[in-house]
């Protein structure tokens, strides 16, 4: 069975950096987009980067353009989200996801979540 084992949450305050890691098991990892989306308590569920199979077309959505970064290491099966200037609206479980397009429909794989969190 396909897994998604993130790590890399935490507390932290606003202005501060986080690194966010996701490692694939069982996942022709290089055949796949892989992204993030995030969920904030009693809000649905949102995305927020993604990456190809090759690590060249990125998206972001707007809220965190200029902040984060997605990457990719393919030897590894490893994503990132580099989180910098983190904000208290950053405040969320973030899922690691695999799929196509880019994760502009809904992935195929999901991870099992990482809280971040971010004070004021």
């Amino acid at each position: 069975q396909v897994q998604l084992v993130e790590s890399g949450g935490g507390l932290v305050q606003a202005g501060d950096s986080l690194r966010l890691s996701c490692t694939a098991s069982r996942l022709t990892f290089s055949r796949y987009a892989m992204g993030w989306f995030r969920q904030a308590p009693g809000k649905e569920r949102e995305f927020v980067a993604s990456v190809s199979y090759s690590g060249r077309n990125k998206l972001y959505t707007d809220s965190v353009k200029g902040r984060f970064t997605i990457s990719r290491d393919n030897a590894k099966k490893t994503v990132y989200l580099q989180m910098n200037s983190l904000k208290p609206e950053d405040t969320a479980i973030y899922y690691c996801a695999a799929g196509d397009t880019l994760l502009t429909t809904p992935p195929h794989y999901w991870g099992q979540g990482t809280q971040v969190t971010v004070s004021s």
